[in-house]
């Protein structure tokens, strides 16, 4: 699926660096990075058709492709809030409650997925076989819960580490058994000679979910201007769905990249599903009773501190602020 698209970093980092952090915005901008990825759309719908300003803020939408690049800035202040999956942010957290999650945005719903040779029918039989996929990633955060499951660990497989871009190439090349990647590679995976897909994100709903990310001291600070983003996202969310065509013109030139053409756009769009208003009260729940969020975020937890990733220990009490979906 997703959200680093490693060629286009180096050229856009540079310019988000100085038009979005470099002043540039007026001092009551709301800075928010994020990558050049589908399930980011809404927010320039948001932007585009007033609804940020509607609800009393100026949001600039910079992207930067990198999270070793986006958490680093927003962590020292140069940028407000990040678009990013729930994992991610885990593997920068030096705090326990550094990071808030106030909103979801999109849930991987067939972007992600695995590809395999046919003679690989389930994820036990990924056992002693080719595996690529990105390791530090969301890819190897997918993965390692479909092991967990499955009852294998990684060392039970034979890990090449590969963005997942290059380990779709690398499956329909013929060089590994499997790959983790994401759609357009999916496809290609599947359709290969010797592929077929072995599952993919449908089956896992809530596990790939990217989120709104902000430092909690700037949460505290912000909660008018955190509750109107929110606000912003669940209108533009319902617009989206109200006008669909409008939208998708609007999401595709404003996400840009691989992305810019409208039809690219609309098919990608297939492999996520959009969290507006009801959604949200849902997937988080509430303090007495949390909602599946909670468990996404543990299994998170357990993943990459497995992994020995986490710099310090948390819990998703610590991480996730019900106020701005259920208030």
């Amino acid at each position: 699926m997703r959200r680093i698209a490693w060629k286009l970093g180096a050229l856009l980092i540079g310019a988000a660096l100085l038009a979005g952090l470099g002043g540039i915005a007026k001092a009551d901008t709301i800075k928010l990075a994020h990558s050049t990825w589908v399930g980011y759309g809404p927010l320039y719908i948001a932007r585009d058709k007033g609804i940020f300003k509607a609800h009393g803020v100026d949001v600039d939408l910079i992207k930067i492709e990198k999270p070793t690049d986006r958490f680093p800035a927003m962590i020292a202040g140069q940028i407000d809030m990040i678009a990013s999956t729930v994992d991610t942010a885990l593997l920068y957290m030096k705090t326990p409650d550094q990071f808030q999650y106030v909103v979801a945005i999109d849930d991987s719903n067939g972007g992600d997925g695995i590809v395999a040779t046919k003679d690989i029918k389930t994820m036990a039989d990924l056992k002693g076989k080719k595996v690529a996929f990105s390791k530090g990633s969301v890819s190897q955060f997918y993965l390692d819960v479909l092991l967990t499951k499955a009852g294998l660990e990684e060392s039970d497989l034979t890990a090449i580490d590969m963005g997942p871009g290059d380990a779709g190439v690398a499956f329909v090349a013929g060089k590994v058994d499997a790959a983790v990647t994401w759609e357009p590679h999916l496809t290609k995976g599947k359709q290969s000679p010797q592929g077929h897909l072995l599952t993919d994100s449908s089956q896992t709903p809530g596990l790939i979910t990217d989120v709104l990310i902000a430092n909690k001291d700037w949460v505290a600070k912000h909660p008018k201007e955190v509750k109107a983003i929110v606000d912003s996202w669940n209108e533009a969310v319902a617009y989206y769905f109200a006008h669909p065509d409008e939208s998708i013109a609007i999401m595709a030139k404003g996400v840009g990249g691989f992305l810019e053409d409208p039809k690219d756009f609309k098919e990608t769009l297939s492999g996520i599903k959009f969290y507006g208003a009801s959604e949200n009260k849902v997937f988080f729940g509430t303090k007495d009773k949390p909602g599946p969020l909670t468990q996404t975020v543990k299994q998170a937890i357990d993943i990459w501190t497995a992994h020995g990733k986490m710099q310090v220990k948390t819990t998703p009490e610590q991480l996730i602020d019900y106020s701005f979906v259920t208030g």
